[in-house]
């Protein structure tokens, strides 16, 4: 069983339009969505948890539909949002007194243990935390009903270089059990590239590519030349260039270069920021 699955999604607002968008995320692995500041990222989770209503297309979670009886599947989802929205003059005990009334399968001893191990102070109230504090606790929460999906928008916004590798194993952890998984947005694409199975790529609300990550960084290369060695090479297979005082770099598919063309190693952030430049100016 996939642990989602999106199929021609569409949801238009004034000014922006979620454009048919389909996805596929198989049980036990991770998917990165990526995709500028009003790419549609946050559209496309909150159409997941079925908090606003979509124009067309079928969203399955775990197997149901998410427009049907989804209460006792989303007993099954941990969430964590940029915006936590935990009360302001909660505590951690608090916090862990509504929780047990909200989750069937809350587990007040692994909610202690992640209380523990980031560090949270018991006795400050939420409003007065740091925001890498604040998503510690929403991660802490998400991570103590025994969810077999999370679904982390940002979730790592806000944390220092330590705490968020830290974090990011505890996540690969999470999916070392074959019906785990994740789905996470970020903006800090070197995260994505070390965690991630698939990546997902949302560019002005259409989706760029939806694919396996090694395949990815396979496919594509960066090539440095002069602008009349670009000129001759096949037109498709260039994704992206920048001019520099040096010559271009060139973001290229690696099948389509002639033979004997040295092809360097993009990186996923590579990749993402030289196809957003060939797009936006194609």
């Amino acid at each position: 069983m996939n642990a989602l699955e999106i199929t021609n999604l569409t949801k238009e607002y004034e000014g922006f339009k979620l454009d048919n968008i389909s996805l596929t995320l198989p049980s036990g692995c991770i998917m990165g969505l990526i995709g500028e500041n009003g790419a549609g990222k946050s559209t496309t989770i909150k159409l997941i948890m079925n908090a606003i209503k979509r124009d067309s297309g079928e969203i399955i979670v775990l197997g149901k539909d998410n427009r049907s009886d989804f209460k006792l599947t989303k007993e099954d989802i941990g969430i964590v949002l940029d915006e936590t929205g935990f009360p302001d003059t909660f505590t951690v005990k608090q916090m862990n007194t509504v929780m047990k009334m909200s989750y069937q399968n809350w587990d007040e001893q692994i909610y202690r243990q992640y209380i523990e191990k980031f560090d949270l102070p018991e006795k400050k109230a939420f409003k007065n935390y740091s925001k890498g504090m604040k998503m510690k606790l929403a991660i802490a929460v998400a991570m103590s009903h025994h969810a077999k999906l999370l679904i982390l928008d940002e979730a790592t916004s806000g944390l220092d270089p330590i705490a968020r590798d830290e974090i990011l194993t505890i996540f690969f952890e999470f999916t070392r059990k074959e019906d785990h998984s994740i789905l996470i947005s970020s903006h800090i694409v070197s995260d994505l590239e070390k965690l991630c199975d698939y990546i997902a790529f949302l560019h002005k609300g259409k989706m760029v590519f939806c694919e396996e990550k090694d395949r990815i960084l396979e496919r594509y290369g960066m090539i440095h030349c002069k602008k009349s060695a670009l000129e001759v090479l096949d037109k498709t297979a260039i994704k992206g260039k920048r001019e520099t005082a040096y010559g271009i770099d060139a973001l290229v598919e690696r099948s389509r270069m002639p033979k004997g063309t040295y092809v360097e190693k993009a990186t996923m952030e590579d990749i993402i920021l030289f196809m957003v430049k060939g797009r936006d100016e194609s």
